[in-house]
């Protein structure tokens, strides 16, 4: 995961990729009143994984992020979101990719939903090879994916659909779903909304 960060619209160095989820991290699981022990039981994940994210040290996958945010009820973002200002550009050389660990995918958080929304915008790119299979994020999640270049099997995990270019397709995001690429390079835009 590539931890540097572009500079603020103050000039100022901007916070690592790390530090706001070691930060977010901390602040959740505090909020949910909630031991790391417990949170990493929850989330069916070490609790060494939990205390090195809350350090700064640990370098999650994207389903380790979404395991932890399922077991805080909270939205991926609140781990990977940089704080918002009036007008935000996001260059393509310069995102910070979440990358899957069983699968040649990356995530790249966009924009993220006010809290109230709850509504975060990724953009995705991945390769052929083994498909990117989530598990259920939180209840009255829903995923809307508009594919932009490639070919792609996209939604439920027992029944997904081959989208192409400029095709969109909406799905349960609390329910297993997957994302497989079928050719090189294939990107997409994901929008994740829990109501």
């Amino acid at each position: 995961m590539d931890e540097t960060a572009p500079e603020d619209t103050n000039g100022n160095s901007a916070v690592t990729l790390g530090a706001r989820i070691a930060r977010a991290l901390r602040r959740e699981r505090e909020r949910a009143g909630l031991g790391a022990a417990e949170l990493a039981r929850r989330a069916g994940v070490a609790k060494a994984t939990v205390s090195q994210l809350e350090s700064g040290a640990g370098n999650p996958s994207v389903e380790t992020l979404w395991a932890i945010a399922t077991a805080l009820d909270v939205p991926f973002s609140v781990f990977v979101d940089a704080p918002s200002a009036q007008t935000h550009v996001v260059r393509a050389a310069d995102r910070p990719g979440i990358r899957a660990s069983d699968a040649p995918y990356e995530a790249f958080l966009l924009a993220a939903g006010a809290p109230h929304a709850r509504s975060d915008l990724y953009f995705l790119r991945a390769q052929p090879g083994e498909p990117r299979r989530s598990l259920p994020h939180s209840s009255g999640t829903t995923e809307h994916v508009v594919l932009i270049s490639g070919s792609a099997s996209v939604g439920p995990a027992g029944e997904p659909v081959v989208l192409h270019p400029g095709d969109y397709m909406r799905y349960r995001g609390d329910a297993p779903h997957v994302f497989e690429a079928w050719e090189h390079d294939t990107t997409a835009v994901l929008v994740s909304e829990v109501r």
